[in-house]
């Protein structure tokens, strides 16, 4: 029983001594750091350009749709290489072959719903 129990007792430790290492750092961090503030620092800024205007401007959506799409296109890549090389395999030539096709023939309906949508216009 008592070897049932070391294992918790190891990732409670761990647990705690995560806990108090944050804990420390960010209390370093408060003691150590310098407290000047000035009209300047009390600024929002983004990426370091001051603003500019009001707070609330409107995002396109689009920006997110295409790297969505991105995303989804670059993961489906990354799927392509390893069937590339199964389908290199001896065996694997004709099945994997139609697996592929499927496979991105779904990719094919995707990117023309997307078309037919009008994601892929720009303005």
């Amino acid at each position: 029983m008592p070897d049932y129990f070391h294992g918790y007792t190891v990732v409670g430790l761990v647990a705690v001594v995560g806990v108090l290492f944050v804990g420390v750092a960010f209390t370093a961090g408060r003691l150590l750091r310098p407290v000047v503030p000035t009209r300047e620092k009390m600024l929002t800024y983004e990426c370091g350009v001051d603003p500019v205007g009001e707070g609330w401007a409107h995002t396109q959506i689009r920006y997110y749709v295409y790297a969505f799409l991105y995303v989804i296109f670059a993961v489906d890549s990354v799927f392509l290489f390893p069937w590339a090389t199964v389908f290199d395999a001896p065996g694997f030539g004709g099945i994997t072959l139609a697996e592929m096709f499927v496979f991105l023939g779904f990719l094919t309906v995707g990117l023309l719903y997307a078309y037919k949508k009008g994601v892929l216009e720009w303005t």
